[in-house]
């Protein structure tokens, strides 16, 4: 789990030297224009969109190591093509490569956490990675905006050159992890998947099953009203209705990132023995403040000093609430998924986060710079529809799923285990 969870960093690491500037350098330093490099970015996304589909069945067959380190190798491909990349074709072909491999990577690390979790230990270990992820990404951010220049194309060229590396890095310990293959793989079924058998296997299963059909919708209003309105909707609105300067907007992001960090484990320590529907409830509710907040910045007629307080501090709510989510929707969708299946309900989990952070922007964004008022409300209300949502998803899961610290854990710690012992101690139960 330690190597796993520091791959992920340091690739997180790499994200961060590219993630910020990728616009600028499509548009500007290569000259290419806006609309070149807002089609760069729409290919990013609709290259998650055309992988994820396929990706979970081919980790439950292969497992989730030679696709965490095929995406890698294919992302650090694409980001070395991307830094040279001087044609319309060229930046393209590499935002595709770029963005399959990064697709695929993320719900074949998921599965290799649930693989070295128990249900116990899964809430943890979820947290964790979000809290690493942020950190890198922080930083990496932090770093490559002391070495980039928008006069010198050469030093794009470098940043890209570190995200291709920490990919690499990401792979290369990716092959030293001897992951446990839970028993259900080995030719055991569990509960779980003896009740799925009679709706068949794949998508037919994962579409008969109530409680993760609307895990599925919450999670559509979860990344729509937050994630898909960051860089889009609410920057827009930030800067048309409450007149932010734009240099702002880099500040609200840090001050998201940081309450992320500092807030994690605190917030850790007070959701993991309280039942998860209703921690997502209370993020609900977070983040209807965080819009009324971002009202007041832009509809409040205050100063510009109290607005800029006050929109700073909506990214600051924004960041709490996440803080609430890393450790219970994520594991979550592992505990609903048969055994035989975590591939692919972790891919079906990450394709619908995608879809909501490419509606999210085309919905948001023109709502943001000129339907001021209209705007604020619908996600309020949207906001408001994640605490109703999750309150109807707690009637449809177990009491363990909805509050795993009702399993009994033993308070011994494990540091090795005879290869004989892996798959009964690291099986989920169900």
């Amino acid at each position: 789990m330690r190597r796993i969870q520091a791959g992920n960093a340091l690739s997180a690491f790499g994200l961060g030297f590219t993630v910020p500037y990728l616009y600028v350098y499509v548009a500007q330093v290569r000259d290419l224009g806006a609309g070149t490099a807002g089609a760069v970015l729409a290919v990013f996304a609709m290259a998650a969109l055309v992988v994820l589909p396929f990706t979970g069945r081919v980790i439950d067959r292969r497992g989730p190591l030679p696709v965490l380190v095929g995406g890698a190798l294919l992302a650090s491909v694409g980001a070395l093509a991307m830094g040279v990349s001087g044609s319309v074709p060229a930046a393209v072909l590499s935002a595709t490569l770029l963005g399959a491999g990064t697709a695929v990577m993320q719900p074949a690390l998921a599965t290799m956490i649930v693989w070295c979790s128990s249900p116990t230990t899964r809430t943890r270990a979820f947290a964790t990675q979000f809290f690493l992820a942020n950190l890198g990404l922080g930083v990496g951010g932090l770093i490559g905006g002391q070495l980039v220049d928008e006069s010198r194309p050469e030093s794009f060229t470098l940043l890209f050159s570190i995200e291709a590396v920490m990919f690499l890095v990401l792979a290369g310990i990716a092959l030293t992890v001897r992951l446990p293959r839970p028993a259900v793989l080995a030719g055991a079924a569990g509960p779980q998947d003896a009740a799925s058998g009679g709706r068949g296997g794949g998508m037919r299963a994962l579409l008969s099953h109530r409680a993760m059909l609307q895990l599925c919708v919450l999670g559509f209003v979860l990344f729509f009203a937050c994630y898909g309105q960051f860089e889009s909707g609410l920057a827009a609105y930030g800067t048309e209705a409450a007149g932010i300067d734009p240099s702002t907007l880099g500040i609200a992001l840090a001050a998201n990132t940081a309450v992320i960090v500092i807030a994690q484990f605190v917030v850790l320590r007070l959701v993991e023995r309280r039942k998860r529907s209703r921690v997502i409830a209370a993020v609900g509710l977070i983040w209807a403040l965080a819009w009324v907040v971002a009202g007041y910045a832009g509809l409040g007629h205050g100063s510009q000093m109290v607005a800029t307080v006050a929109f700073i501090s909506t990214y600051a709510l924004f960041g709490l609430g996440e803080a609430m989510l890393s450790p219970t929707v994520a594991p979550l969708v592992a505990d609903l998924a048969p055994a035989s299946m975590v591939g692919q309900y972790n891919s079906a989990f990450a394709l619908v986060k995608q879809l909501a952070l490419a509606v999210g922007p085309a919905v948001g964004g023109p709502m943001g710079a000129a339907l001021h008022g209209p705007y604020i409300v619908t996600f309020v209300l949207f906001s408001l529809g994640i605490t109703v949502l999750a309150l109807r998803l707690g009637r449809q899961l177990t009491p363990v799923q909805d509050q795993p610290s009702l399993v009994p854990t033993s308070r011994v710690v494990v540091r090795h285990q005879p290869e004989t012992e892996p798959e009964a101690a690291l099986a989920p139960t169900r």
